[in-house]
């Protein structure tokens, strides 16, 4: 879609998107009645992460779809580029994933805390990639009711596009954004889209 907007003469000047299947359905199952550490199990268990979750929960594959957007609109940018304001303590990103789950349960208070101010503010967290005059960041951020990210369910990730067609009401795409199944046919559509060149 994106690549059919620039090829038709359209301009991205800004997108700001939900890209991780995994994050987006660890906060949507997180209240703090659980731990946090337990959802990030159950998320790789049931096969929405990376095999080192620590990619997606350190915002790295985030960066990674971001920077490839970003590319896909006509902007040179690299991972260097873009800056991740990463809500995980440092020291879970430390070690083994056996290290990872022990020191997310040591910092379960701190998990806590960024939900209660999302409620307190009437607002969902999610974690969100943003490319605007040709700058790029990914983060945690409070989104309230009224926003285009804040319907968003389960495992599913969305993009909006604001281009020179769509400046006011961005163009949105939506749908499951993790698992094997949906990342098999994405693989597959990759490789048919490259034999046509």
């Amino acid at each position: 879609t994106l690549n059919d907007l620039v090829h038709s003469g359209d301009r991205v000047h800004k997108i700001q998107a939900v890209l991780s299947g995994t994050l987006n359905f660890v906060f949507n199952n997180y209240d703090g009645t659980r731990k946090f550490a337990d959802v990030v199990k159950q998320a790789q268990d049931e096969g929405y992460t990376e095999p080192d979750p620590r990619l997606d929960l350190g915002g790295t594959d985030v960066m990674r779809k971001i920077m490839i957007l970003a590319r896909e609109a006509g902007v040179k940018i690299e991972m260097d580029n873009i800056a991740n304001n990463s809500f995980m303590p440092p020291a879970c990103m430390q070690g083994t994933v056996e290290d990872f789950y022990k020191e997310m349960a040591n910092e379960e208070e701190h998990f806590k805390k960024l939900v209660k101010e999302a409620d307190a503010a009437g607002c969902k967290l999610k974690f969100v990639a943003s490319f605007d005059n040709g700058k790029a960041s990914v983060g945690l951020q409070h989104i309230d009711p009224k926003h285009d990210l804040y319907h968003l369910y389960g495992k599913d990730n969305v993009v909006l596009f604001y281009t020179d067609r769509y400046p006011e009401q961005p163009l949105v795409i939506k749908g499951a954004g993790a698992g094997a199944e949906v990342t098999a046919s994405g693989v597959f559509a990759d490789i048919i889209r490259a034999s046509k060149v």
